[in-house]
């Protein structure tokens, strides 16, 4: 039997915080294993428990803690444990300062319970997750004018190394991508690190980024 993906949630709004974690527990697949109202308490709980985590939803205000700051401990220490941040002061024009940050899925509080549900499992099996409108918002800030890539030095992507990063954008896990490729899980994860270290990002939300600026990809394909 597959296990349940284990969540922390952590926002200081009491009454809405009960409510979705009633919603969770109802939820095929997940627990609910953390609750907190305070960043650096929930940070300090980590410390004391058995098994940790597999994703926290992270409020981005709280009243005596800061979401970014707190995702930011919580990558330092506890890197494999995915981030969610939510918030109502959302802005699609936060989203490249997110990914930087490495936060794996940045949502508006305004969104429906369901697509919550989808993101927590998309960054446990994928690493990231961006919805459409996202999508759009992306490349609508990319510059008409911005020019195509040439592949005229030694440290250009390969092709194959482009296939992969297509099929990251497409959101394929390392399983799906060497059962499409006929490669085997290794080598798919060796062509993602030499990705990671020839565009210089740290995570596959940064790769999708990177492919979109410089139009290495059909972002019709990507959601």
């Amino acid at each position: 039997m597959e296990s349940k993906i284990r969540i922390a949630v952590v926002d200081d709004e009491e009454l809405i915080t009960r409510a979705l974690v009633d919603f969770l527990s109802t939820q095929d697949g997940l627990t609910v294993c953390l609750l907190s109202n305070d960043g650096n308490l929930f940070l300090n709980e980590l410390e004391t428990i058995n098994e940790l985590p597999d994703a926290v939803v992270l409020d981005l205000k709280m009243k005596n803690s800061d979401g970014i700051d707190i995702n930011r401990k919580l990558k330092k220490s506890y890197p494999e444990i995915k981030t969610i941040v939510v918030s109502s002061y959302y802005k699609d024009s936060y989203l490249g300062y997110m990914m930087k940050e490495e936060v794996n899925a940045f949502l508006s509080k305004d969104i429906k319970p369901e697509v919550l549900v989808e993101a927590i499992r998309a960054v446990c099996k994928k690493g990231f997750f961006l919805t459409s409108g996202q999508m759009d918002a992306i490349r609508g800030q990319i510059s008409s004018k911005t020019a195509k890539p040439s592949y005229l030095n030694d440290d250009d992507l390969t092709i194959r190394e482009l296939e992969v990063l297509e099929m990251i954008c497409q959101q394929y896990t390392t399983s799906d991508i060497a059962e499409k490729l006929f490669i085997s899980k290794i080598t798919v994860e060796g062509h993602r690190n030499n990705l990671l270290l020839k565009t210089g990002v740290k995570n596959s939300a940064g790769l999708v980024i990177y492919a979109v600026q410089r139009q290495l990809i059909d972002v019709d394909k990507i959601i």
